[in-house]
């Protein structure tokens, strides 16, 4: 299912699930109709649903008790009838802990509310070494919940690798191997706790907040890279819990020997890690001719992907960190992404494809706590 709520619920659908399934998925849908920002009176909803409006009364109104509406006003006037009443998310009663936890140097936290806008901020400092232990994961959360204004919902942890099933299947940057995320941490706290892979959570921030569509293929380009794929608004996540390893796709055969044992993967010739190596040593003119091999390289692993998936308009680009390294705001510049762009349209162009556009994601430092807390949001509708 996806835990974005898209999947309608009809009356005549719900007649076939039990009252308790009909009441989760129809405040799941009415839910996703008003996130982020939208107001709809009553019978608005009602005539978007197909709902009834005694469902929608009745789911609405626990809705409203719970905390995750409210009331903001009358809705315009539409004729001689009374004007029903607007609702929208409600951003002043409930929160969200959000942990991310792809930082070389130190744990991020933030508390937020259910439009997953960050209100206030905490940070744990690692100490040397990759490996990052649940108790200091625990040790940030009981921080940040000393500093939250009201009653907490859920608790989301961002991962780098595989994760699956609360668990860190596979992370070389945070040194775990089947690392139990999830269960310590509900236990300690007696809250829902969601997991997700940081790529898949930063792209729901590009989903809602941002440029993205319902079908888009993202893009995260750090000491690593990776991606996430959103197919009619649902993450495609994988057998194994490892699509979109992007980075591991082979470009060169004989190229530079990738720890996941080929040659010349994407991650090996791209990350920030190897482009700083490349460009360390590189003149002006260098640095253009290496970033535009390298918007080469992406635009050639971005090809498979986004013609077997019809990805038409959906391809998004974000590269936050790498700005850190060279302390240039435009390292990941025109030069990269036109080269990218180019490649991408000769591979791809058709008759029957529509062009699809690199963009550079502008939704800032905070994009995998706000999806992180996204994903909470959505997990805790559908209790």
């Amino acid at each position: 299912m996806s835990y974005l709520g898209l999947n309608t619920t009809t009356d005549d659908h719900a007649a076939k699930a039990s009252p308790a399934d009909v009441r989760r998925k129809n405040r799941h849908l009415i839910f996703r109709l008003l996130f982020p920002t939208n107001q709809y009176s009553r019978a608005e909803l009602g005539r978007r649903t197909g709902l009834s409006r005694v469902a929608v009364s009745d789911v609405v109104g626990q809705m409203l008790e719970e905390g995750l509406l409210r009331e903001t006003g009358q809705a315009p006037s539409g004729g001689k009838g009374k004007r029903g009443t607007l609702l929208s998310i409600d951003i002043d009663r409930l929160r969200i802990i959000s942990i991310d936890l792809t930082q070389e140097h130190l744990l991020h936290g933030a508390v937020t509310n259910l439009l997953a806008q960050p209100l206030r901020h905490a940070e744990v400092t690692l100490n040397t070494g990759s490996f990052v232990s649940v108790d200091v994961i625990i040790e940030l959360i009981e921080k940040m919940l000393g500093m939250s204004d009201g009653e907490v919902i859920g608790i989301g942890v961002s991962s780098p690798g595989v994760v699956d099933n609360g668990a860190g299947r596979s992370s070389t940057m945070r040194g775990w191997n089947n690392l139990d995320l999830s269960t310590p941490i509900a236990e300690h706290f007696g809250l829902e706790v969601n997991v997700s892979n940081d790529v898949t959570a930063a792209m729901l921030t590009e989903r809602f907040f941002g440029q993205g569509g319902p079908n888009m293929l993202f893009v995260r380009i750090e000491r690593g890279i990776g991606s996430a794929i959103l197919l009619s608004d649902t993450p495609v996540i994988g057998e194994l819990h490892a699509a979109g390893e992007i980075g591991h796709i082979s470009i060169d055969l004989d190229g530079p020997l990738c720890p996941c044992g080929k040659r010349g993967c994407l991650e090996t010739m791209i990350s920030g890690t190897a482009l700083k190596k490349q460009l360390s040593a590189a003149d002006v003119e260098q640095h253009q001719n290496i970033l535009a091999r390298a918007g080469r390289y992406l635009g050639q692993a971005l090809s498979m992907p986004v013609g077997l998936l019809d990805m038409a308009g959906g391809s998004v680009f974000w590269a936050p960190h790498i700005y850190r390294f060279y302390g240039q705001p435009n390292i990941i510049n025109e030069t990269f992404i036109d080269a990218a762009q180019q490649y991408l349209d000769a591979a791809t162009s058709s008759s029957f494809h529509k062009h699809t556009v690199i963009r550079r994601c502008e939704c800032g430092p905070d994009i995998t706590v706000q999806g992180e807390a996204i994903a909470v949001v959505f997990q805790h509708l559908a209790k």
